[in-house]
């Protein structure tokens, strides 16, 4: 469904020079599936001169990606200095890093797993709506991920298209949603990194420290859709404080369910505690080359 059509031509941000790579954007991206994001591409150093092939790292939440002029908090991940040091000490080959921009106050429907949103009893689904605020997108954000925007950078850009080579990154509802489509499209993303992931589905306050029927919903989602990791790698985590302080009993309930599909941690998944990081951007740009490097090594 719904092809992608670019409205205007690519632009090229003058500010990025060669030796720190080269920043692409896709201005009035068009798609039927969603309302149209905003995407920024980094090319690493190199890619102009030669005929490599790329992996490519998609990341939610783009405004929050390289910029701090466009992000929410003057904070950013900072994602392509990641790759430049990774790189430069030979943990990590050099990767394409595609950033697709939230939709402002559609984020958090955009981001929710549909499936669990379809599984869940009459007064929960009441709870995560008063929160959406309207339809809830995930399947159809998912759907432009992987049919539209996908083919659109493997046609433009020299990547590596294959699942091993192709990871999603995000945090907090962008960690759900990276979640999400590492299960559901096990055929286009092999890696997946969920950073302090907002397995609640709401507000803490309103479901409980560690409510019941959400677990479930993972355990059944998770039984159901995960699969066995055939090669796959999954990176998770979260820090001590903020609203990181509520993921740690949820994190762990995660770690069994996926333990006990046959996942082995180390090898398939990572789980990690980061004591002391609170639920933002330069917490999250800290821990980025572990995650980076772990997932691509």
């Amino acid at each position: 469904m719904g092809a992608l059509a670019l409205v205007c031509p690519l632009l090229v941000s003058p500010a990025a020079a060669q030796p720190t790579g080269r920043f692409v954007e896709l201005a009035n991206v068009s798609t039927t599936q969603i309302v149209p994001p905003h995407i920024t591409i980094w090319l690493p150093p190199g890619y102009d001169k030669g005929h490599r092939r790329y992996g490519v790292v998609y990341m939610n939440d783009g405004q929050n990606v390289f910029f701090p002029a466009r992000s929410g908090f003057n904070k950013v991940w900072a994602a392509d200095k990641a790759v430049l040091a990774l790189v430069a000490q030979h943990r990590i080959a050099p990767v394409i890093i595609v950033a697709v921009d939230h939709p402002g106050d559609a984020r958090y429907r955009q981001y929710f797993p549909q499936k669990l949103y379809d599984m869940a009893s009459t007064p929960l689904r009441a709870t995560f709506d008063r929160l959406a605020k309207g339809r809830i997108t995930g399947d159809a954000y998912l759907r432009f991920l992987t049919n539209d925007l996908k083919p659109l950078i493997d046609r433009r850009f020299r990547t590596r298209a294959g699942p091993a080579q192709t990871a999603i990154v995000g945090s907090s509802m962008g960690g759900l949603i990276s979640c999400y489509a590492f299960v559901e499209r096990p055929d286009v993303f092999g890696r997946a990194a969920c950073v302090s992931t907002h397995w609640p589905l709401a507000d803490p306050a309103d479901v409980g420290p560690f409510n019941k029927e959400v677990a479930m919903l993972w355990k059944t989602y998770l039984t159901r859709h995960l699969g066995l990791p055939a090669g796959r790698k999954l990176w998770m985590d979260h820090g001590t404080e903020t609203l990181d302080a509520a993921y740690g009993p949820w994190q762990s309930a995660i770690d069994d369910d996926i333990t006990a599909r046959g996942w082995i941690q180390g090898r398939d998944f990572e789980s990690r505690t980061y004591k002391g990081a609170a639920h933002e951007e330069n917490a999250w740009a800290a821990r980025l080359p572990d995650m980076l490097a772990w997932l691509l090594r």
